[in-house]
């Protein structure tokens, strides 16, 4: 790279500037080359000028020009039980670093290391999964973002709406589905589960709390919420050998209907291998049926919810949505959505979900 001359032209002046900022290596030759103008007036001036210009560009630590300081995100196991568990889902089958264990945890390496050893848990030591098992469905743990890009989209993603749903040929590969990921009503967005666009509780700086899956003994997770004004919804998951069916309920607990009820279920690729390519061309959108096809053409994701409202992809993120809608709640009812996920070994994908549709999967998630 050629060094402009200091003692030339302004636009040379402004290309080294632009060069020192594209180029930091380049600086020692820039002082070279500058030597030969010193003892002029020019040069000392604009040496000074270089020097604080290169303090006021220079960023600040932890914190980006006009932009908010992330607050940890993170949730400390409640107890020995619940450190064990977690310890055992992010190790044995999210494959997590030390680092990452650090950040869904709070936990410092050393805690780390003490209770991966009181517990003997190590990656090579994960038990076999039986054969004709269900597919693995865990809660989500946190401390991997589960999107590949658009992260400004999803600040702090909260874990207590995520379940990973692991592929069943390869046991390292997972999706991250997110349900419910955001809910609108006729009173504006109701529930987000992460941060971005401001949600009716944000508006009047409401926190609400942290939840977490009940996991129960036959591996169905579910989730329920209560928001502030009433309203009170949640989550059922239930593996399958050959599938994952799932349930959305909402309970209008306010003293007026509700209406536009549309829910956003999101299906993140970030973890399913074959599956992470950030374009639509590999999708089929076949409503309510939304399906990813992998890399190698032989291999499907597929998800679908019922009544389906929109379905789409965000190639950024990479990820499925088939958002359904409610319909109109009115004060003390409840309604329900009915969701599905699966996966497909062949290149048929039509023929698959014929076969899906023959399964009944729109009716109750028992």
């Amino acid at each position: 790279m050629t060094t402009p001359d200091l003692r030339t032209s302004p636009a040379n002046w402004r290309a080294l500037q632009h060069a020192q900022r594209a180029h930091p290596a380049a600086i020692p030759q820039t002082r070279k080359a500058a030597r030969r103008g010193h003892g002029t007036a020019l040069f000392r001036l604009l040496r000074t000028a270089m020097v604080c210009c290169a303090l006021l560009s220079a960023p600040q630590p932890c914190q980006l020009r006009g932009a908010e300081p992330e607050l940890p995100n993170f949730r400390k196991p409640k107890d020995a039980a619940d450190l064990r568990y977690w310890l055992e889902n992010m190790v044995w089958d999210h494959r997590f670093t030390s680092a990452e264990i650090t950040t869904a945890t709070g936990l410092s390496n050393e805690e780390i290391d003490a209770a991966l050893t009181k517990y003997s848990i190590t990656p090579e030591n994960r038990p076999a999964r039986r054969p004709g098992s269900p597919l693995l469905v865990l809660p989500y743990p946190g401390g991997r973002h589960p999107r590949i890009g658009f992260l400004d989209g999803a600040v702090r993603p909260q874990r207590e709406t995520k379940v990973s749903v692991f592929t069943p040929w390869d046991d390292s590969s997972y999706v991250v589905v997110d349900a419910p990921e955001a809910i609108w009503s006729n009173l504006g967005l109701t529930y987000l589960a992460h941060t971005h666009v401001a949600t009716v509780w944000t508006k009047q700086a409401v926190d609400l709390p942290h939840l977490e899956w009940n996991r129960r003994a036959d591996d169905t997770l579910d989730l329920a919420r209560t928001l502030p004004n009433g309203i009170a919804f949640g989550a059922k998951v239930v593996p399958m050998t050959n599938a994952v069916r799932m349930e959305l309920w909402l309970k209008n607990g306010t003293d007026q209907p509700l209406s536009d009820l549309r829910v956003q279920n999101c299906v993140m690729l970030k973890g399913a291998k074959g599956f992470e390519p950030q374009t639509n061309d590999n999708k089929l959108f076949l409503k309510p049926y939304v399906a990813c096809r992998s890399t190698d053409g032989r291999r499907w994701i597929i998800t679908a919810w019922e009544p389906c409202h929109r379905p789409w992809a965000n190639p950024p993120v990479p990820c499925l949505h088939s958002d359904p809608k409610f319909p109109d709640c009115a004060p003390g009812e409840t309604q329900r959505l009915r969701g599905w996920l699966s996966f497909f070994e062949g290149t048929d994908i039509e023929a698959e979900l014929r076969r899906i549709d023959q399964t009944g999967w729109r009716g109750e998630v028992k």
